[in-house]
């Protein structure tokens, strides 16, 4: 009795020993790194046989009798994940249930259009093109905008995302993002602000972005479009006559550009233009609700980045002489 006893405890001692080699023993796989794609709602049975089909080489019915017995098999989460060689029958289930899934990353620069934003995002690496064949009308209304313009809704800035997730995803994300900035931004706006509404903000901040060579000016060029907007004079802003012209500007604004009319020319129309006309950072968007306090009406480009401020007409063609004409 003894002895069978001595064999059963034997052979219990070696089972376990066994299943801890393999726990801690790296899985073999096909290749330096394998893409396993998990479905919401997939059972742990299914689970065990997608990453036996990923080329991970491996029993599916061993691997999903580890999760099982792991505790863990109803913990697993849906996603997309980067399996490395060396990865253990532990690693990769501490991996699933923490949903540690591979991502990469798209970076949304300041200034862009929304025209500039979609051609990133196709060229974006494994994220599905799932707008890519949508009108910016049918983008909008996917992401329950129905009605509202693109341009300067979506907030720059550097967003990760999983390997075959949707740009119309990323989209949503950013949009909100934008939302979360702009209620922040518009909450906090100067007492004597010119601006009537949020959107207004947006669409100043994206002229702002657009007339900015260096962030010192920002504050100031935001000041100087208030003080237009307050006694009621042009804004007179190139960046929103050459969004007008869209694809007909070659790259040099002529004084004909500045003459002809179109809903963003603020040049031949008073106030705000319909639109934003670019995607305004933060810094842009404080800039057009909490502008620098200045006299200054006019600003002209130096050529170093930076622009010279003047309270008068007088001043300012002075510094067009200096720094435009070089006079």
């Amino acid at each position: 009795m003894r002895r069978f006893l001595l064999i059963l405890l034997l052979l219990a001692s070696g089972l376990v020993g066994g299943a801890l080699w393999w726990l801690e023993r790296p899985l073999e796989m096909v290749s330096d790194s394998v893409d396993v794609s998990i479905d919401p709602r997939t059972s742990a049975r299914g689970v065990a046989e997608v990453v036996a089909q990923s080329g991970i080489v491996v029993s599916p019915l061993l691997l999903h009798l580890w999760f099982r017995v792991s505790g863990d098999a109803r913990a697993i989460r849906a996603g997309s994940y980067e399996i490395e060689r060396g990865t253990t029958p532990r690693g990769l289930l501490r991996k699933l249930v923490r949903g540690e899934e591979s991502l990469r990353a798209l970076t949304l620069v300041e200034g862009w259009t929304f025209r500039q934003l979609r051609a990133a995002m196709a060229a974006a690496p494994e994220l599905r093109q799932d707008a890519a064949a949508l009108t910016d009308e049918a983008i909008m209304e996917r992401l329950g905008r129905r009605g509202q313009h693109p341009e300067g809704r979506f907030f720059p800035d550097t967003y990760s995302y999983a390997k075959g997730s949707s740009d119309l995803k990323l989209l949503a994300l950013a949009l909100r993002t934008m939302d979360r900035h702009l209620q922040v931004v518009w909450e906090n706006r100067a007492a004597d602000t010119p601006l009537a509404s949020p959107e207004q903000a947006l669409i100043l901040a994206s002229i702002i972005e657009k007339e900015t060579g260096t962030d010192a000016d920002r504050a100031l060029i935001g000041g100087v479009f208030n003080n237009r907007l307050r006694i009621g004079m042009l804004l007179q802003t190139d960046p929103t006559v050459i969004y007008g012209l869209g694809a007909r500007f070659d790259g040099n604004l002529r004084k004909k550009d500045l003459q002809t009319d179109t809903p963003w020319n603020t040049y031949t129309r008073a106030g705000l233009p319909p639109t934003p006309i670019a995607m305004p950072g933060r810094q842009s968007l404080q800039a057009a609700v909490m502008p620098a306090q200045t006299k200054a009406l006019y600003f002209v480009a130096r050529g170093d980045g930076s622009s010279a401020f003047s309270a008068t007409l007088e001043e300012h063609n002075r510094a067009v002489n200096q720094f435009q004409r070089k006079r």
